[in-house]
């Protein structure tokens, strides 16, 4: 497991890409980086149950989503909560204590980057962190969608350059990252 170190908390708080709160703005722009990588299949990630909610109210499922039923630490409300309930895409279950990057949530989001219809991964404890290992596993072209607290959503556009900002933070984590490399299914310099 990897851990945020106190000294660190500070440049988590900065956002990795554009802020938005318009998901119809941000889900132009995914587009947009999927055709420039020629990638019209990269999918989108998003982490957290707000961002989850607006893309698809935009018409827009995640490929891959990360919830917890909380924003900013209390539960969500309940019109977000019943339509996350509802939806039904493929759901696997996955323990992480917050400010953490458990083996087990790193295993699942590995895996399923590469399945073909959406998964919801719902977390037990938090998944703030998991933009990190999203942004290391996905392929170019992807995007990679998280809520900054009180802004909006932020959107990240996967290329070599945001990966290696990722992979900057990622292994400035406590713990072995060697193995959540591992666990991720990631080689440190992006390789499978």
């Amino acid at each position: 497991m990897l851990t945020l170190p106190e000294s660190l908390r500070d440049a988590f708080k900065e956002p990795l890409g554009p802020v938005t709160t318009d998901a119809d703005e941000l889900l132009a722009a995914a587009a947009e980086t999927r055709g420039e990588r020629a990638a019209p299949d990269a999918p989108i990630i998003a982490v957290g149950d707000v961002v989850t909610y607006h893309l698809r109210e935009a018409g827009r499922v995640p490929d891959v989503a990360l919830i917890d039923g909380k924003t900013e630490r209390e539960t969500v409300d309940a019109e977000i909560g019943s339509a996350l309930a509802a939806a039904d895409d493929r759901r696997l279950s996955v323990e992480n204590p917050a400010a953490s990057l458990s083996v087990e949530l790193l295993e699942v989001l590995g895996e399923v980057l590469s399945d073909a219809d959406p998964v919801i991964i719902e977390v037990t404890g938090e998944e703030d962190l998991a933009a990190l290992p999203a942004i290391l596993a996905a392929p170019d072209g992807a995007s990679v969608v998280y809520g900054q607290p009180g802004e909006g959503m932020v959107r990240v556009a996967v290329t070599p350059e945001s990966r290696a900002e990722a992979r900057e933070l990622f292994e400035a984590l406590d713990g072995n990252v060697e193995a959540a490399y591992k666990a991720l299914g990631r080689a440190p310099d992006g390789d499978r």
